[in-house]
């Protein structure tokens, strides 16, 4: 018959089965409370009395027993901690990572029609309520000739964030009676649906007699 060392059946089993599968996660504190105790402890029957001097040939069963647990509950908690790190929610971006980009408005393009010959129709509601945008509006930024302005209710067309109008020439604008726009200001603008603004009176900085004609034409 082969002699085993008092180990050898203790770890074979170990091998068999991982008896830390079913176990819960420890939690680190509570380990080093186990294993001092588990390491103190003293049974009814069995009582720990090997020294250092021994080494470990003269290891009791119950020795081994206690280190082979140990070993399991600091394997167990160190499964815990790494899981629990992973999943840290504070856990800060990579560094270098660029934050997420704000979407861009929308925009609503619209410019001056050019000369026509005649003279200007009175404004009126019945004409402006076929516009095919309106829009009460406030000039944020003048470029190039093109006035940016940020909408604030929409009378007409589909809903964006912006609208640019391109203004042209300020010769062009005093031929139509187009209002020019100024950077700060307020104004309520009608488009065709071929994009071009509604000028001579239809469009221009805002007013209350305008704004009386705007909630004629679209009830608001």
């Amino acid at each position: 018959m082969t002699d085993h060392e008092p180990g050898d059946e203790l770890f074979a089993r170990l091998r068999d089965s991982d008896p830390a599968a079913s176990l819960p996660a420890a939690d680190p504190d509570r380990v080093a409370r186990l294993l001092e105790d588990a390491m103190s402890h003293d049974t009814e029957h069995d009582t720990v009395t090997e020294s250092r001097g021994t080494g470990t040939h003269d290891r009791s069963p119950l020795t081994w027993l206690v280190a082979a647990a140990a070993v399991v509950l600091i394997a167990a908690a160190g499964a815990f901690t790494f899981t629990d790190r992973g999943d840290d929610p504070t856990t800060p971006p990579t560094a270098g990572s660029e934050p997420s980009a704000e979407p861009t408005p929308s925009v609503t393009d619209l410019t001056m029609p050019g000369a026509a010959p005649g003279r200007c129709m009175v404004p009126n509601a019945e004409l402006l309520s076929g516009a095919a945008y309106a829009v009460d509006a406030e000039a944020v930024s003048i470029a190039g000739g093109v006035v940016t302005l940020e909408a604030t209710e929409w009378f007409a067309g589909d809903p964006t964030g912006l609208v640019r109008v391109d203004q042209g020439s300020a010769d062009m604008q005093a031929l139509i009676g187009a209002t020019g726009f100024e950077e700060g200001e307020r104004y309520l603008v009608a488009g065709t649906d071929n994009g071009q603004v509604m000028v001579c009176g239809f469009s221009g900085p805002y007013a209350a007699e305008l704004a009386a004609l705007y909630s004629e034409a679209f009830g608001s």
